[in-house]
């Protein structure tokens, strides 16, 4: 799954550490979902959605969007 997490978080001026401190998370799970290593749960993806005040789907994509299912 592919996410905008680092976008959102460097247009805020924000380290990793302070993204994850507000999301309740530790530094290295900020930099793993940013590096597409780890997809986070439903309840942090609701979290850093409400915190960049944006909907989850505009933050992560499915690896296969640009695949149009007839």
């Amino acid at each position: 799954m592919r996410n905008d997490v680092e976008v959102l978080r460097r247009e805020r001026s924000w380290s990793q550490e302070a993204l994850a401190i507000r999301v309740g998370v530790s530094r290295q799970t900020v930099n793993a979902i940013e590096a597409g290593r780890f997809n986070p749960s439903l309840p942090l993806a609701l979290r850093l959605a409400r915190l960049f005040e944006k909907p989850v789907e505009a933050i992560f994509f499915d690896d296969d969007s640009s695949r149009v299912d007839p």
